[in-house]
C-alpha cells in the first residue's frame, strides 16, 4: 500500500509539470483558437532563464539567506519568460492574424518558432547540459514509509495555486471576461470598444509566465537542462490538454495529472519501455469515447 501511495505522490509531482504547460496551451487556444506548438520550448526557455538569473545572484559577493535567491529568481524568470511569449506573438503570430491567413500557416509558424528557440539555444549556448544551482536545501520527510521532499510539496502546491488563480482570473475578472469574449466573437469585440490586441497580449503573458514557472519547478526537481527538454514534455502536455478538453482551464489541469498517473503507474508495474505505449493508448480510448475531451463541449458553427 505504501508503494502505491508513493507512486501517487510521484504522479502528482510529474502531473504538476504537465498541468502548468497544458494551462498555457488551453489559454491561447481558448482565446485565439491557435495551437501554440512553441509553448513547450517556452517552458525550456524559462528553465534556462532561471539558470542564468540564479547564477547571477549567486555570483554576487553576498551571503544570501536560504530561499532568498529563489524568491528573486521566480518573479524575474516569470517576467522574462512572459516577454519571450509576447515577443513571439508580436513578431510571428500578430502579422498573420491581421492578414487573415489560414490557421494552417499559423500552426506551421508556431512549429518553426519552437524549432528556432531550440536551435537558437543550441547555437548560442552549445550542446553541453547545464545544472541549475541549488536554490533550496532539500529536506526529506518520512510519513509512514512515504518519502516526501520539500521541493516535491512545493511543486504540487504551486500547480494547484496557479490553477485556482487562473480559474479566478478567467471567470471573475473583466480581463477574463474579455478573453472569453475574444474566443466567442473576435469580430464584434472591437465594435464594443475592447482592445483585442491587449487581451491577446495579456493571454500570452499569462500562458508564458506559467510555462516559465513550470520551467523553474522542473529545473529544481531535475536540475539537468538541455535545449530539447521542452520538446517531448511540451507534446505530452498538449496531448493532456486535448484529453482534458483544450480551451478549458480545468480540462488542462485534470488532463495533465491524468497523463502523469497513467505513466507513473505503468512504470511502477511494467518495464519503462511500455510507458508511452500504454499511456497514449489509454488516452486514445478516452478521446474515442469523448472526442472533445473530458470537459470539452462540442461547438456549433453558425452559417
Amino acid at each position: 500500500m505504501d508503494f502505491i501511495i508513493q507512486q501517487c505522490v510521484n504522479a502528482l509531482q510529474w502531473g504538476s509539470f504537465y498541468a502548468l504547460i497544458a494551462l498555457g496551451y488551453s489559454l491561447v487556444y481558448g482565446v485565439l483558437r491557435l495551437i501554440n506548438f512553441a509553448h513547450g520550448d517556452i517552458f525550456m526557455v524559462g528553465a534556462y532563464i532561471a539558470f542564468f538569473v540564479s547564477t547571477f545572484f549567486l555570483s554576487m559577493q553576498i551571503v544570501w539567506p536560504e530561499g532568498v535567491v529563489l524568491a528573486f529568481t521566480v518573479p524575474v524568470t516569470v517576467i522574462l519568460t512572459s516577454l519571450v511569449g509576447v515577443t513571439l506573438e508580436r513578431v510571428a503570430y500578430r502579422p498573420l492574424r491581421r492578414k487573415g491567413v489560414n490557421r494552417l500557416y499559423v500552426v506551421i509558424t508556431a512549429l518553426m518558432c519552437g524549432l528556432t528557440l531550440e536551435n537558437g539555444n543550441l547555437a548560442l549556448l552549445g550542446a553541453s547540459r547545464k545544472a541549475l544551482p541549488s536554490l533550496l536545501e532539500k529536506q526529506i520527510y518520512d510519513l509512514g514509509g512515504i518519502a516526501l521532499t520539500n521541493v516535491k510539496i512545493m511543486v504540487i502546491f504551486t500547480a494547484i495555486l496557479v490553477f485556482v488563480m487562473l480559474h479566478l482570473i478567467v471567470t471573475r475578472t473583466k480581463a477574463g471576461m474579455a478573453m472569453r469574449a475574444v474566443s466567442w466573437d473576435p469580430f464584434a469585440l472591437p465594435l464594443m470598444g475592447i482592445p483585442m490586441d491587449r487581451i491577446i497580449v495579456f493571454t500570452f503573458i499569462l500562458g508564458s509566465g506559467i510555462a516559465g514557472l513550470g520551467g523553474i519547478m522542473f529545473a529544481m526537481s531535475y536540475p539537468v537542462l538541455d535545449p530539447y527538454m521542452g520538446a517531448m514534455t511540451g507534446w505530452k502536455a498538449f496531448i493532456a490538454a486535448v484529453v482534458g478538453g483544450i480551451g478549458e482551464v480545468k480540462g488542462a489541469f485534470v488532463g495533465g495529472f491524468l497523463l502523469a498517473f497513467v505513466e507513473i503507474m505503468v512504470v511502477a508495474f511494467l518495464p519503462s519501455t511500455f510507458r508511452d505505449l500504454f499511456a497514449f493508448s489509454i488516452l486514445l480510448l478516452i478521446l474515442w469515447k469523448r472526442p472533445t475531451g473530458i470537459f470539452g463541449m462540442p461547438q456549433a458553427t453558425k452559417i
